[in-house]
């Protein structure tokens, strides 16, 4: 499966125009609890519940909401099995499996310089 090519305008696509398509997806994926989310699935298949337990302080309602923001970009997909009670799993679709490796580089970043930052928030603060 290769990547779909975008057949809409050159204004879409433009990060800069505040009306873009391109900047309305970097918003809805752009945020905390969408990037943990994406970190958190992984190459695995996690229930609600277990999704929640993953990412630690996520209020129901949040995740709820990025969830469903997330499947509808495509990054996420949603299996209910037809089970008493319903069984509901998420993973990642091909999408979301790339937008991962941008994640896990800005996840060994924010490791590599945590000091640096932390250093410079402390000289910034006095």
């Amino acid at each position: 499966m290769g990547t779909k090519q975008f057949s809409g305008s050159a204004e879409d696509a433009d990060l800069t125009r505040a009306d873009s398509l391109a900047r309305e997806i970097f918003s809805d994926v752009a945020n905390k609890w969408a990037l943990l989310i994406i970190e958190a699935v992984g190459e695995r298949t996690l229930r609600f519940s277990e999704l929640r337990d993953e990412v630690e302080g996520i209020s129901h309602k949040m995740l709820t909401q990025n969830l469903r923001m997330l499947e509808r970009n495509g990054l996420v997909e949603r299996t209910v099995h037809p089970t008493v009670p319903p069984r509901v799993e998420y993973a990642l679709t091909e999408p979301g499996r790339a937008l991962r490796v941008t994640i896990d580089g800005l996840c060994s970043w924010t490791r590599q310089y945590l000091g640096d930052i932390e250093s410079s928030r402390r000289r910034f603060d006095a």
